[in-house]
């Protein structure tokens, strides 16, 4: 009966100009301020357009790339964030989208079990657990459950999804890997097994995936969220496998960073401020051209440790294409304008160059044309 429901509900759900109904980006005139914009990623509470007012003006005035939903605010600890309804959701989204001359990056986390934005409490079906899934190591199931998201996901308008997790499950005591059942399995071949049919059967659905979080989040003892985590005794090479495999296959659509510290690594920064991290190992030894998404911004791992104007300068200088600001450990309805007058700062204090801005701009409407922009 259930199912039933939510058939018709997606049916009904609102159509609008595909992608490849639209002017392909790449022969729009784009200014400069355009192409900043689309570096940025944010979240923001609502779950109606006219519940807000900063991501309408961030659309508009500031060209925002994409946005993040949520189904839980974590800095007022509430259920009212973006969420409710398949049907509530379809508007929403519908209405971000007709705001913004370039198609947005509709994202979400939705991963299945305990890491799953669209729940069944809200009219959603249940998704199983990556570990679930590597555990059961059937290639068929894996498949049904990756196709299962993947229709939600079309049907809403969501076009990227923060999945599938190719951390190896080195410590099943993790706290936001192994203890969240997020990965797949402690063996690479498995993860790249069971990783590869969710790309595809996303990819299908014109839906971009993400694989997170490089270089590897799966030995960790302690949550990034909270603060700095070192893995420079648990790391080992055997976690950039999925990565080069993947890469290799050509199922790579983004790649999101860790806030992690390996002082094998670098000495001095975490993953996603590391240019020896994310140029050195990911862009020249594995070979990765497309788009690098930085883990939030605004998790204790960097707000505890450096500036918002040293963070965006060194991510940028390190390879990171689009910075999210998920506005979920704390909340700033400024960010989008503060993040976007620091970039045109640091280009015009020699810091960061138009050069890298532009690659980052064409990477970044590479992944959009393979989107599905509903």
């Amino acid at each position: 009966m259930i199912r039933s429901v939510l058939i018709i509900l997606f049916t009904l759900s609102i159509s609008i100009p595909s992608f490849s109904q639209q002017t392909s980006v790449s022969q729009q005139k784009v200014s400069f301020d355009q192409k900043i914009g689309q570096m940025l990623l944010v979240g923001f509470r609502g779950t109606a357009l006219t519940d807000t007012n900063h991501i309408s003006r961030d659309i508009k005035k500031y060209h925002l790339g994409g946005v993040i939903l949520f189904d839980y605010d974590v800095p007022s600890k509430s259920s009212e964030r973006n969420i409710q309804s398949p049907d509530q959701l379809t508007t929403l989204i519908n209405d971000l989208n007709k705001l913004s001359n370039i198609p947005l990056i509709i994202s979400i986390d939705q991963e299945g079990g305990q890491v799953a934005r669209l729940k069944p409490s809200m009219g959603f079906p249940k998704i199983k657990s990556a570990e679930y899934l590597g555990t059961l190591d059937n290639v068929d199931s894996t498949r049904f459950y990756a196709q299962k998201m993947a229709q939600i996901l079309d049907n809403l308008g969501i076009n990227l999804n923060f999945a599938p997790v190719v951390d190896l499950n080195t410590n099943p005591d993790n706290p936001v890997i192994g203890g969240l059942e997020r990965s797949f399995s402690d063996d690479p071949q498995k993860v790249v097994k069971h990783a590869s049919i969710y790309i595809q059967t996303l990819n299908n659905y014109g839906i971009q995936s993400v694989l997170k979080h490089f270089p590897g989040h799966g030995s960790s003892k302690n949550d990034s969220h909270l603060g700095v985590v070192d893995v420079t005794e648990s790391w080992s090479n055997s976690e950039l496998i999925p990565y080069r495999e993947l890469i290799n296959r050509g199922l790579a659509d983004a790649i999101m960073t860790a806030h992690i510290f390996n002082q094998n690594f670098d000495p001095n920064n975490p993953a996603t401020l590391s240019k020896p991290t994310i140029t050195g190992i990911l862009r020249n030894k594995l070979n990765y051209d497309g788009v690098i998404i930085s883990d939030d911004l605004m998790m204790g791992a960097i707000r505890n440790e450096y500036g918002l104007k040293k963070t965006i300068n060194k991510s940028i200088n390190a390879g990171v294409d689009i910075l999210v600001f998920a506005n979920n450990s704390i909340y700033d309805a400024d960010i989008v304008p503060k993040a976007h007058r620091l970039i045109k700062e640091l280009i015009n204090e020699g810091k960061i160059s138009r050069k890298q801005i532009e690659y980052s701009y064409n990477r970044i409407m590479k992944l959009k044309n393979g989107m599905d922009n509903k």
